[in-house]
């Protein structure tokens, strides 16, 4: 069934009842047509490029979290983050997981700096590595950049996209 934003959606997932049974943020700090992003060490995703962001601990708002994770993870903090949209996946194995995705503006008390999570790198926006990313990453990404809201759910097994509906606000 065609969305919003033209894509279709195979119904794996009873979303209407789906409650996500982790919380976690993702961070994509923007400079004019350059993206920051981290090569991913650890984890969930490791050996994939992404944003920088991670798991919400016990009592953290989303964009507390999400600042903790970029200093962790980066030694730098991130100024004028603005919520983007909710990624929801529902993996195979159980995993449901709910992202809350950030747009930031900048950052302050330093430089990029690798850690034993996250090696970074400046991307332009049109060299973006797509192919070595989450596969849903080329659906609500560009928009993203560009400055568009959305919403936005997944169904995986372990990498593979089952199905996909992002919708654009």
């Amino acid at each position: 069934m065609p969305s919003a934003s033209g894509t279709t959606e195979t119904k794996l997932t009873k979303w209407d009842e789906w409650q996500p049974n982790m919380l976690a943020n993702l961070v994509f700090i923007v400079r004019e047509s350059r993206v920051l992003l981290i090569h991913k060490k650890t984890g969930l995703g490791k050996g994939k490029i992404n944003g920088p962001g991670g798991k919400l601990e016990e009592g953290e708002t989303a964009i507390e979290a999400a600042v903790r994770e970029v200093q962790e993870e980066l030694l730098i903090t991130p100024t004028g983050l603005e919520e983007m949209g909710i990624l929801r996946f529902a993996f195979v194995d159980g995993l449901h997981l709910q992202v809350t995705v950030f747009r930031a503006g900048g950052y302050e008390n330093g430089e990029p700096t690798e850690t034993r999570e996250a090696k970074p790198e400046w991307f332009e926006f049109e060299k973006i590595p797509y192919e070595r990313m989450w596969a849903d990453d080329v659906h609500w990404l560009p928009q993203m950049l560009a400055g568009r809201k959305f919403d936005a759910r997944f169904d995986f097994d372990e990498e593979e996209m089952l199905s996909r509906q992002v919708d654009f606000l």
